[in-house]
């Protein structure tokens, strides 16, 4: 299930801001993206906030900027500046370019002036768990909406499969006279030859009518309906409500099967749309 989520905290010492976003995805993907002096707590960011997201390709940012740093933080190499300093003055002198500049270029050279990440403030870390906490909320603030917009939207497709159901049986009585006429017609230019089996014919007459029958279909879709309605208020799952799914889809096609009449296949197709609808959107839960 999609969502995003932000909060960032001002300090004097430091400026955090935690971003999480994340997509559908039917397993746990976490893109994480922290300082280089976070790396430390690098899983157990992720175990932290894995527990918290569950399912979803995710994405979560965590940026920081220190208003101070202490005197032990700040690092210089000495050696290296010396001999960085050593080889453009030499340059220098041996190209009699100006040699105003070669302190500050040493001092930006790579490794000379850099920062002590191996001690990582107690402090600050608290206070980046303390702020991505905050982002969830207003990310699962977000996850809970789209549901609410989700479980409508399952609740209409659902009630309109359920709804088709009356309007077939409205058509059966059309379905059985114009499939009587058929059998008469056939029946009566069967028994004018004499030589047929009468009873093979019952046989296939009683296998043909029951085939026909679409009752006990109708009433498993019903069934299937309420079932997937209250899973659906009661914590639904993603995989529990696609099962049900799936079953409701058994029914539908068995309709089509036996409908011979095209009022109740069109039924039946608008029933197939909004189980796709379904079956599309479920996949959306957790």
């Amino acid at each position: 299930m999609t969502g995003y989520g932000t909060a960032e905290v001002h300090t004097e010492k430091y400026s955090v801001k935690v971003e999480i976003k994340a997509l559908n995805g039917k397993y746990l993907d976490i893109n994480l993206r922290i300082p280089r002096f976070l790396m430390a707590k690098e899983i157990e960011i992720r175990n932290t906030f894995g527990k918290l997201i569950e399912r979803g390709s995710t994405s979560i940012s965590i940026h920081i900027v220190k208003h101070e740093i202490s005197d032990n933080e700040i690092q210089i190499n000495e050696s290296l500046a010396k001999q960085y300093y050593a080889k453009l003055k030499s340059l220098s002198e041996e190209l009699k370019a100006p040699d105003h500049d070669i302190f500050r270029i040493t001092t930006g050279m790579n490794d000379v002036i850099y920062h002590d990440h191996e001690h990582l403030d107690p402090e600050l870390y608290s206070l980046v768990l303390e702020v991505g906490k905050e982002a969830f909320k207003e990310f699962d603030e977000f996850r809970k909406r789209e549901g609410d917009g989700l479980f409508k939207l399952l609740e209409s497709y659902t009630q309109s499969i359920s709804a088709g159901i009356p309007r077939i049986e409205e058509l059966e009585p059309e379905r059985i006279h114009t499939t009587k006429e058929r059998l008469q017609k056939k029946l009566s230019l069967l028994t004018d030859d004499e030589g047929y089996d009468k009873n093979r014919f019952e046989q296939e007459l009683i296998y043909y009518l029951e085939k026909l029958d679409v009752s006990e279909e109708k009433n498993r879709l019903q069934e299937h309906c309420s079932h997937f309605l209250d899973a659906l208020s009661n914590n639904p799952k993603g995989k529990s409500l696609n099962f049900v799914a799936q079953e409701m889809g058994r029914e539908i096609n068995t309709l089509g099967s036996k409908a011979n009449h095209p009022g109740i296949q069109k039924e039946v197709i608008a029933m197939k749309e909004e189980l796709e609808k379904i079956k599309e959107q479920v996949l959306n839960l957790l």
